[in-house]
Formats: C-alpha cells, structure tokens, sequence
C-alpha cells in the first residue's frame, strides 16, 4: 500500500508517541473544565465524586503475542500425508484452510534441490514460496492454466539448515526464514499474486490444500518437519471484552475473553479477527481459542475490530464487526450476525449482515450494552479516510429490544466530533455507573463521557503509541485491568505498517 493516506495515518500516530507520554503529566484523572458541559445540563455525578476518577493505572505487564502458525490450528500430522500432485514434487495434505489465513513451515537442512512450500490443487495448480540452495534465491511461484510464474524472488543470506515459511494473508504471500532468532520475512508480494489469482474466492480456495516437496534430480532429501495450519498473528490489537447483554464479563474458570485484531503480514485487509482468553489470576497467560472470518460479497475476509455479546435472554452470540477485510480507503461500515454456534472455540465463518447506524458517514469498532432495558451502542464515526479523520459516537434503541433486533431504530445520542483521531470506544461500569470511554489520539489520553456523551473527565492511565483502547475489566477485589495494545511494529522495513502490537496489562485498585 503506497497511497499516501496510509502514510498520513501512520504519521499522525508516529508523531504524537513521540511526546505523549508527557504531554498530560499531572492531569490523568481530573475533571475536564475544557469539555464540561453548561451549568444547565443536569450529570448524574460531579467529576470529583464520580468512583472512576479514583482509579489510577500502572503498566503491570507488557509482552508480545506472535504465532506464524496458531497453536490452537495445526493441522494433524495425520491429515498432513496424501498423494502427490500431477507434477509429482509436490505432496499435498487432505486439509485446507478455511480462510486464506493459513502457514506452511518446514526445517531445511542441505536439501537436493528447490524447496516448495504452500498450496496446491489436484490438477496441477498451486501458489508456493520456495528457496532455491543453487541460486541462493526466495521467492514466490504462482501456477495456472499450466503456465508457472515467478512473481517475485531475491537473492537471500541463509545457512544450509534453517526453517522455512509460506504465508497467505488475504491475497499477500510473505515468505519467511528462521536462523536461529526468530522469524523474518525475506519478501512478500500482493498485488502480482492477486493479478493471477484470487484466494478469497470460496470455490478457489477450497480447490487448493496445504502442500510442500522439493523440485530437481535424483532423491527429494532435506525437507522436514512440516507443519500446517492456521495463521496466528504477529501482534494483537483492538482488544474488546467478551460481555452478557448486561455488559458484565463473560467468564470460564476464572478467564475471561477478547475479541482482537490479529495483525497480519500487511496492512487492514491482512489482519482477521480472533478470540483469545486471559487468565484473570495471571493476566500474562493468553491465548488464542476461537478464528474468526467473514464470507460476503462473494468473498472469504478478515473483517475485525468489534465485539461478542452474550444474549442471555436468547442463549445466543450477538457478533458486532467492521468491514476492514476488503478496505481500499473508499469507506467501513459495522455488520453484524447472531448465532448460536459457541464462537468462543473453533473456526467461525461468519454470514454477517450491514447494520444501520444513525450516521451518514463510515463506522467501525461496534460494542453493545444493555442497560435498564434498552440497548447502548458504541461505535465510531469517520467522515474521511483519505485522510483519515475519526471519531467516537453512541446510540440507544428503544426499550425492550430483544438480542436479535438490538440495531434497530437506534437513535443517535451523541458524537465527539471535536476529535479526529479517536476510536476504540469501550461502555464500561465502574462502582455502579455506566460510562463512555474512549481513546484520543491527538490528545494522547482516554476520555471519559457520561452516557449523554458530556466529557467530564480523563482515565489516570499511562497512553502508550498508536491510538490504544481503554478496554476495563473489573476483578473480584473491587480493582480494574485496563487490556489494551501499542503501536509496536513487527519487521516494518519488508512489511509496511499494520503489523502492531504488543498487550499492555494496566491494574488499578479499587476506587476509594
């Protein structure tokens, strides 16, 4: 992606981390005289007496979730042996993936001749990364109609033995090695894999299965340890909690969940949406138990950024979600699908239908709350990507709708359209009142709004880069975590923006 709106955005948040650490030194947890609404408008509370401003945040932990292949998604060893292709290099497993998300890794030691890893058809067609030891060449192969195309290589500085990685994202291949300190990608391409096939397309991605083998004379040697599956992630972010309709925490012996973003080897249409647990006891211990995709428009995305609703009225999921998984800067709205598939395990690809929000203007990062019978959705407002310019908004529905119509004849409460680089809205209780929270990326705070959408406040919370959401979890003792991510880069020099970030884990007592 090269349009300089992406680069504008990346800017913006690049600019302001430099400082935002600072910037609102002695000021986290105070009232807002700048924002505060006139005399006349009646607040369920005074900013001094409100229980939320006595909450006060330290980083406690801080740490990186990356996972190539999804621990959770690896295919058996017993479905990764099957006949070889037409071609007879190839091996091809009975499975493949779900979504065009998905990891092929092999241990390389000396091998005979040109490493293939990737996916295949039976008739001959695939889309491979391989390593050529003659050439010393990567690089990335698409086959069709029996013509082959390099779309890509580089000369590369590997040892003899090493492991090797194909990943798809979307339509992006990034070939990857390992040496010894990690995984780092070599290249990886897009739009000339896209010009020749599309591997969002159902049907097409269903032709092709997981597949390795080595190209040249004599025995194939040198090739091992094949493990497929799933893509992970190369950071996580968006984090939202998994709530009851009365927007407390989901939990299951003694964790709790998210929905977050899975960043992906690219940009927003790389990235797919996950679900992933946090020891409430030990908030270091995550992990990954449910992927989430979208099929619309004809198409397998990685739509993310929103939130799971428990129904507990219905005993179903509400799953709110934002249409990143095909964006082009021509604008995002929020869908959203109601089910009652566990979609806190597995794989999920999800029908989501558009909702209709009380907005002329792109949405995205949808979350819901019902409280005293009426449903509360928070969202964002983006009157412009092209630059991005964004900003939280909150509606209500009438009282007594049920899980299934919650989008309906919501009406607009308000915006705070005086922020152009706030998202990440979060309706949080905190000692018995509902309040709205979100993230200013200008500003380099967490606003705190009534549920009138009247500013009466900041978290006292550290702001880290990027625009971080104020994701609060109540605990048993009375305190809080904040969950949320920075804007912490995975190999941006090959892959470009959009590979970020690190969890942050907050903690605060409780309030006084």
């Amino acid at each position: 992606m090269s349009r300089s709106v992406h680069l504008s955005r990346r800017s913006v948040l690049t600019a302001f981390g430099a400082f935002g650490a600072t910037s609102v030194a002695g000021c986290w947890g105070q009232p807002d005289p700048s924002a505060d609404p006139p005399d006349d408008v009646p607040r369920p509370t005074t900013s001094q007496e409100a229980a939320i401003f006595d909450l006060s945040f330290s980083i406690e932990s801080r740490y990186r979730p990356f996972e190539l292949l999804a621990p959770a998604f690896v295919v058996p060893e017993s479905d990764t042996v099957s006949e070889s292709t037409g071609a007879g290099e190839l091996q091809r497993a009975s499975a493949s993936p779900q979504a065009p998300f998905c990891c092929v890794q092999a241990e390389i030691a000396d091998p005979s001749g040109k490493v293939l890893v990737g996916l295949a058809t039976s008739n001959d067609e695939h889309l491979l990364a391989f390593y050529d030891p003659a050439t010393r060449r990567a690089g990335i192969e698409v086959r069709r109609a029996g013509r082959t195309r390099t779309v890509r290589r580089r000369l590369v500085d590997v040892p003899t033995s090493f492991r090797l990685a194909f990943v798809l994202c979307e339509n992006q291949v990034t070939v990857l090695a390992d040496t010894g300190e990690g995984w780092q990608p070599l290249l990886t391409e897009r739009d000339r894999v896209a010009q020749v096939v599309d591997m969002r397309v159902p049907a097409t991605l269903a032709a092709h299965s997981y597949a390795w083998g080595i190209r040249g004379p004599g025995e194939p040697s040198g090739l091992d340890a094949v493990r497929a599956g799933l893509f992970g992630m190369t950071g996580i972010r968006d984090q939202h909690l998994v709530q009851h309709s009365d927007g407390s925490p989901y939990l299951r012996e003694g964790k709790a969940f998210f929905t977050a973003t899975c960043a992906g080897l690219g940009f927003f249409q790389q990235a797919h949406w996950g679900v992933f647990s946090l020891d409430l006891a030990d908030p270091t211990r995550l992990e990954q138990v449910a992927q989430l995709y979208s099929r619309r428009d004809g198409l397998l995305l990685g739509d993310h950024a929103g939130q799971i609703v428990r129904d507990d009225d219905e005993d179903r999921w509400i799953v709110a979600t934002s249409s990143w998984g095909d964006f082009d800067f021509d604008g995002v709205h929020v869908r959203h699908v109601v089910t009652t598939d566990d979609v806190l395990c597995g794989v999920h690809v999800l029908e989501t239908a558009a909702i209709s929000l009380p907005t002329d203007v792109s949405s995205w990062d949808p979350g819901l709350t019902r409280i005293d019978g009426r449903w509360h959705v928070s969202f964002v407002e983006s009157p412009s990507q092209d630059p991005f310019d964004f900003h939280p908004a909150l509606a209500v529905g009438p009282p007594g709708a049920s899980g299934a119509s919650w989008d309906e004849k919501l009406e607009a409460v308000g915006a705070a359209t005086d922020l152009h680089q706030g998202e990440g809205p979060v309706i949080a209780e905190v000692d018995g009142e509902w309040w709205f929270l979100a993230s200013d990326g200008d500003g380099r705070h967490y606003p705190v709004y009534d549920m009138g959408m009247r500013r009466v406040g900041r978290l006292d919370a550290p702001y880290e880069t990027n625009i971080p959401h104020p994701q609060l979890v109540p605990l048993d003792d009375g305190g809080f975590l904040l969950v949320t991510f920075d804007g912490t880069q995975y190999a941006e020099k090959v892959m470009g923006y959009g590979g970020h970030g690190d969890v942050l884990i907050m903690r605060s007592g409780a309030p006084s």
